[in-house]
């Protein structure tokens, strides 16, 4: 039940919600969240932290990034799934999102 009400605790934050999404849609990493997302990056990261303490969000370091993902334990839960089917990006991040990866945001910071 502990696990439940983590989950709903990270999801319930509109901010954390989207980015959760957002990596739905593939990996990212914080400057592109920034970019996509228009926040300050102390925002994002404070977010992505709570995501992860929720289980919901795995990183890896490729390099001098870290790369956030969705986590698959997570990603499967029935009540993500559930949430999943019900919940669309937002079309103005979708248009970020798009833009961000056509325009290769993360070499422009290397």
């Amino acid at each position: 039940m502990e696990t439940v009400i983590k989950i709903f605790k990270a999801l319930s934050d509109e901010t954390r919600l989207r980015i959760y999404l957002l990596l739905l849609q593939g990996e990212l990493c914080v400057c592109e969240l920034v970019n996509i997302l228009n926040m300050e990056q102390s925002r994002i990261s404070h977010s992505i932290r709570i995501l992860k303490e929720a289980g919901l969000v795995d990183n890896r370091r490729e390099g001098k990034w870290i790369i956030y993902t969705v986590n698959p334990e997570t990603e499967n839960n029935r009540i993500i799934q559930g949430f999943k089917n019900e919940l669309e990006l937002p079309e103005q991040d979708l248009k970020y999102i798009n833009k961000c990866r056509k325009e290769k945001i993360r070499e422009k910071f290397k």
